[in-house]
């Protein structure tokens, strides 16, 4: 015999969620005090088109998903932190574009990234290859031109989370250039805010001997992909437009990402260091070759 009032327990929590998800979609604009940023929500199942999810599916369980498990062999920890449904935020270091390959790999559902809109529209057969890889491995195009990409990558972040799906993100922003974890944007931490979701904690550690920056393919070893303990920021429910409130979150997601993967943090952003890399290296070229005294 059932329990009315488990059953209504049930029936009042499928209501609860069924309204916060109707005040996130319906919520068109959220503007931001002080920097005039804007972001947009637009209908849940907007971009969510049959295609793409059938392309995603033939990709990682047909053609590209046995053959790299097969070869690669990934080592998967932590998996069961991820929630199995209802909408989430996967934040991630960044060694290797191979990192946009094993994540969704390591996962059942479907991750969504967001890439430069430039991958979706070259033409001939290279650009019909990127199309396809893209796509299949679950990115969406986001425009760099008008305006910051960063905004791009905001809106096609929401529109996933309001569908109830998995969104995948790097907050470093960049590939790190020598394996240290650099500084988050706090894009991540506005969307967690805003969406009302957890933020799963991931690290992805030997991408960066698999695939350097420059090379396809370096070395065959297994990658290894870890998810950390869910991170949930409801104490800080309405204060996405303070801007220390989205660096204390943003700094607590690296230092999970940090303690997940072992690297050494470096509080500057990923740019910047690459920046003075390169003048360091010119540098150092320069006095090389100069004359002696």
């Amino acid at each position: 015999m059932s329990d009315p009032a488990g059953a209504d327990d049930t029936s009042a929590r499928r209501r609860r969620d069924a309204e916060k998800r109707a005040r996130l979609v319906a919520r068109s604009r959220a503007r931001r005090s002080g920097s005039g940023a804007e972001l947009e929500v637009v209908r849940a199942d907007e971009d969510d088109n049959g295609e793409g999810r059938g392309l995603y599916w033939v990709m990682r369980n047909v053609l590209l998903g046995p053959p790299v498990k097969r070869i690669f062999s990934p080592i998967v920890e932590g998996a069961d932190h991820v929630p199995a449904k209802g909408g989430a935020i996967l934040a991630a270091n960044h060694l290797s574009f191979a990192d946009w390959v094993f994540m969704p790999l390591a996962l059942d559902r479907r991750i969504t990234f967001v890439a430069k809109s430039d991958y979706f529209t070259g033409e001939g057969v290279k650009g019909w290859a990127q199309r396809r890889f893209f796509a299949g491995t679950g990115q969406v195009p986001i425009d760099r031109s008008g305006g910051r990409a960063s905004e791009g990558a905001l809106r096609a972040g929401m529109k996933v989370l309001a569908r109830g799906d998995l969104f995948g993100i790097f907050p470093e922003g960049t590939r790190s250039h020598d394996g240290r974890l650099y500084k988050g944007r706090t894009g991540v931490a506005r969307m967690a805010l805003e969406a009302q979701v957890p933020v799963i904690p991931v690290a992805v550690i030997g991408t960066d001997a698999i695939a350097p920056p420059g090379k396809l393919l370096s070395k065959v070893m297994s990658p290894t992909v870890r998810f950390g303990t869910p991170l949930d920021f409801s104490r800080y429910e309405g204060m996405s437009g303070d801007r220390f409130i989205l660096r204390s979150v943003t700094d607590e997601i690296m230092y999970a990402i940090m303690e997940l993967s072992g690297q050494e943090y470096v509080d500057m952003y990923a740019p910047t260091a690459k920046e003075l890399a390169a003048k360091q290296a010119k540098q150092d070229e320069a006095d090389e070759v100069s004359p002696q005294a």
